[in-house]
């Protein structure tokens, strides 16, 4: 078999708009684990918002995967070993806090199985909490819970204004840490170089593995990297333009079973 590790974006890829995998995409998944592929589970998510995901497709029965944080956590879901993490410093914390509240965004981040901000009720909150499966809390004071590192935050808001705020926000934190939008309404705030592809390379160490090896399929600006890095990089027929140019394959979109496509035709030969 040519390729033996298959890395999958969730939203938009492995998912449908009901954030639901299908019956014939789980069947396949779980018929391509049995021929020996190693599933990874890569998503901007935290490791709470895609456990239920890993747990549907057995990922813990084979030798499976979760990177969560956009890469910055990587678990053994068999083991449930932490085999790779990278935390913000605590100290950058008030600046964060500060840029989303003066522009009227709302900051949050995740502890334990629940999704933390001032304002649980926001619109865009409430899509977070949607796409993850996880209780969304209010607290009084964000910077008060969060005196610990953490893999991200999240800074959520109407997408014009939000953009302006990247802006500035990427010049003030050049070489300090990564911020980029993982959608328009979501601005990801994340540790110096965390990367999908970068995240992938360490787990490929680990595992003795080489990029040719690897089938890598998304839709989105943060799977571009790992597209990149993969043997083969396949974009969803839903994926944004600059994805698709970027992909060694356009496969059928998540709503067609997409992802089941690439595996029937790439790794299982059907």
């Amino acid at each position: 078999m040519k390729y033996k590790i298959l890395v999958l974006d969730l939203d938009g890829t492995l998912t449908n708009k009901k954030k639901e995998i299908t019956a014939h995409t789980r069947e396949t998944l779980i018929r391509a684990q049995e021929a020996g592929v190693k599933i990874v589970l890569a998503s901007g998510r935290p490791t709470y918002g895609i456990a239920p995901l890993a747990e549907e497709l057995r990922l813990g029965d084979f030798e499976g995967y979760i990177l969560s944080y956009n890469g910055g956590q990587i678990i053994d879901w068999k083991t449930k070993k932490m085999m790779y993490e990278n935390e913000l410093d605590p100290k950058v914390y008030p600046y964060l806090y500060e840029c989303a509240k003066k522009n009227g965004f709302v900051i949050l981040s995740y502890k334990d199985e629940y999704i933390v901000s001032e304002d649980a009720g926001n619109p865009y909150v409430q899509h977070e909490a949607f796409l993850n499966r996880m209780p969304s809390i209010t607290v009084p004071n964000f910077l008060e819970v969060f005196d610990f590192p953490v893999p991200k935050c999240l800074i959520v808001g109407d997408p014009e204004p939000l953009s302006v705020l990247e802006q500035k926000m990427k010049q003030d934190l050049e070489g300090r840490m990564n911020v980029f939008r993982s959608e328009p309404f979501f601005l990801e705030l994340v540790p110096n170089g965390i990367d999908k592809a970068r995240s992938l390379a360490v787990l490929l160490d680990e595992l003795g593995m080489k990029p040719e090896e690897m089938v890598a399929v998304g839709d989105g600006f943060n799977d571009l990297s790992m597209i990149q890095f993969a043997g083969w990089g396949v974009a969803m027929a839903n994926a944004q333009d600059v994805v698709k140019e970027t992909a060694d394959y356009v496969t059928l979109s998540n709503e067609e079973d997409g992802v089941a496509a690439v595996v029937e035709k790439f790794l299982l030969g059907v």
